[in-house]
């Protein structure tokens, strides 16, 4: 059966008052469809989504919704009924011995509500946290039989171990069709097949997850010249962390690593960690934050005991843990805004912290964008003869011009967070701890603040469950994991998720079967290399057959029953060659 159109968009124009979200907007979502919406704050991101789902007419154009589709929509806010049970709410009426004999109604309540037990799941809507709610609504959608699936903000609210179960069972139904909305580009890239870019009331398309979607702006904009030199230094920036980052970032089909390589040939690495650690020395000391056999409680549970922990002038360290693990009592402790329940906590003398927690500090509404930062200071050093005026700070965080002028009390909780963000770093902290930065952020805004964190010579703590962020921030990594104490992660996020797994736990050792004849590293890479080179042919000859197809295309325009045929046979390719592609890929891992 051939794949359909499930959901078009036929010049498609909606606004928000007199403010045009998307202009004569046609695209549309088909059968096993992975899409990711990328785009500034405000730039129409749920506005598609909305008219996608049928939530908000267009105020021009036509949506066509094809017969029999079965669509659901998590929403940033969904109704609920408070006097409903999580049960009631995930599987409806039906009786207990329907839902429960099938394997994925139990997987998604395990891997999203963390089981199935009675107590939990009695337990009414109304008692639930916002966060909490949205879990059982996404629990809900994943239980049901759908074609079409959109998120807005999926991962908001669920830690780094949920989130790479999301990934893992949207993966697993490949039939599914998938229209996400996220700042978590880790996500993206693992679920998304195509990229939208919502900017200028047009919506731009590329091929690829986020990874890919960076490449190809990064192309355009060389070949065009069309953007500002500023922002085509962020997105190089940015792809050459891809590529020199973790090795699931290079993980890319070859034709994009050999562009990628090529465009960053001359890109310097993201910081120069030797001369921020010099500077960071110079402002900090020896001593920054020393932690000597402290013990963190929140009322009489222990969270960590009897730590001992040296933090050093010019670390980057990402605190890991699931939701309640105690990541914020721990980094609060460590400020002295709590005191340890015994030992003791040592702060250098010139140490001057600065803490964006997850709840805001009050501005005042009747302040303009960027009164409120000038209050702070005029002007902020970054060392080394570099320094940047508060309108200035306040461009690189996302208020341009015009934004700086925006009261207050007019800015939405995502801009009101960067804006207490912005106030911080005008005071020129040498000791930055931020609590999940990533919340409310879009895609462009976190680019700017990860090239901003780039020249920070300070100490840098991180409680985040945003992986990229994470990976692109941060050098050092240490994990809370209920147990009483911290653990170092030489292994980085990898070594988290497997200790949360339980797959780097020690295990008895049980007398196996003798070991057969082992293949020396040489023979082994011979191999290896000749499997490459046959698939690297394979795929050759594929693409050389896609281009007589794109010619046949060319040729036979006119012809409807010809068109559909190469159409099928060009998707058929496309199949087998990223079936290809990952087996390549998977000699150089």
């Amino acid at each position: 059966m051939p794949p359909r159109n499930l959901v078009n968009l036929e010049a498609v124009s909606q606004a928000f008052g007199d403010r045009p979200l998307l202009s004569a907007v046609s695209t549309g979502v088909g059968d096993g469809d992975r899409i990711g919406v990328v785009g500034r704050n405000g730039a129409g991101k749920t506005t598609l989504l909305d008219v996608l789902g049928g939530v908000e007419p267009p105020d021009a154009g036509r949506v066509s919704v094809a017969s029999g589709v079965h669509l659901g929509y998590l929403r940033q806010s969904p109704p609920f009924d408070p006097a409903a049970t999580i049960l009631q709410a995930v599987v409806g009426e039906r009786a207990t011995h329907e839902w429960a004999a099938q394997p994925r109604v139990r997987e998604v309540l395990d891997g999203l509500l963390g089981g199935y037990d009675d107590d939990l799941l009695d337990r009414r809507l109304g008692d639930l946290s916002g966060g909490e709610r949205r879990r059982v609504e996404l629990a809900r959608l994943l239980v049901a039989e759908l074609d079409l699936l959109l998120l807005d903000e999926p991962t908001n609210h669920l830690d780094v171990e949920v989130v790479g179960w999301l990934a893992r069972y949207l993966r697993a139904r490949p039939a599914l069709a998938v229209v996400v909305v996220t700042h978590d580009r880790w996500f993206l890239d693992e679920v998304c097949e195509r990229t939208w870019e919502v900017v200028d009331g047009a919506v731009e398309e590329y091929d690829g997850g986020y990874s890919a979607y960076v490449l190809a702006k990064a192309e355009r904009t060389r070949q065009g010249e069309a953007m500002e030199a500023r922002r085509s230094n962020l997105i190089r920036k940015e792809l050459a962390w891809l590529r020199r980052g973790a090795p699931a970032r290079t993980s890319k089909p070859k034709f994009r690593v050999d562009a990628a390589n090529e465009l960053i040939a001359t890109e310097p690495p993201p910081r120069d960690a030797v001369e921020l650690l010099s500077f960071a020395d110079a402002r900090l000391g020896k001593t920054v934050i020393e932690a000597h056999d402290a013990t963190v409680s929140v009322g009489r549970r222990v969270l960590v005991d009897r730590l001992s922990w040296n933090i050093g002038p010019g670390q980057r360290i990402g605190i890991l843990g699931a939701n309640g693990a105690g990541k914020t009592t721990l980094v609060r402790t460590l400020l002295g805004q709590i005191p340890p329940l015994q030992g003791r906590i040592v702060t250098g003398q010139t140490v001057r912290p600065a803490y964006l927690s997850q709840h805001l500090e009050e501005l005042d509404p009747s302040w303009r964008v960027l009164e409120a930062v000038e209050l702070v200071a005029q002007r902020v050093d970054l060392g080394k003869g570099r320094e940047l005026t508060a309108s200035q700070l306040c461009e690189r965080l996302g208020f341009g011009t015009d934004g700086q002028w925006t009261p207050v009390g007019d800015l939405s909780g995502g801009e009101r967070r960067r804006l207490q963000l912005t106030r911080l770093l005008m005071g020129a902290p040498n000791v930055l701890v931020l609590d999940e930065p990533t919340n409310d952020f879009d895609v462009e805004t976190l680019t700017a603040l990860e090239d901003l964190l780039d020249g920070f010579a300070g100490t840098l703590l991180v409680v985040s469950h945003d992986r990229y962020f994470l990976e692109r921030v941060c050098d050092d990594f240490v994990a809370l994991l209920g147990d009483e104490r911290m653990r170092p992660l030489t292994g980085g996020l990898d070594e988290y998720l497997a200790l949360r797994s339980g797959v780097v736990e020690a295990a008895p050792v049980t007398p196996g079967p003798p070991p057969g004849p082992v293949k020396s590293d040489a023979a082994r890479q011979r191999e290896e290399q000749k499997a490459q080179a046959r698939l690297e042919r394979q795929i050759e000859k594929l693409s050389q057959r896609e281009a007589r197809l794109h010619e046949q295309l060319a040729e036979q325009a006119t012809d409807y029953e010809a068109v559909t045929a190469l159409n099928e046979q060009l998707r058929a390719i496309g199949i087998e060659r990223e079936a290809l592609e990952e087996q390549w890929l998977s000699l150089l891992s």
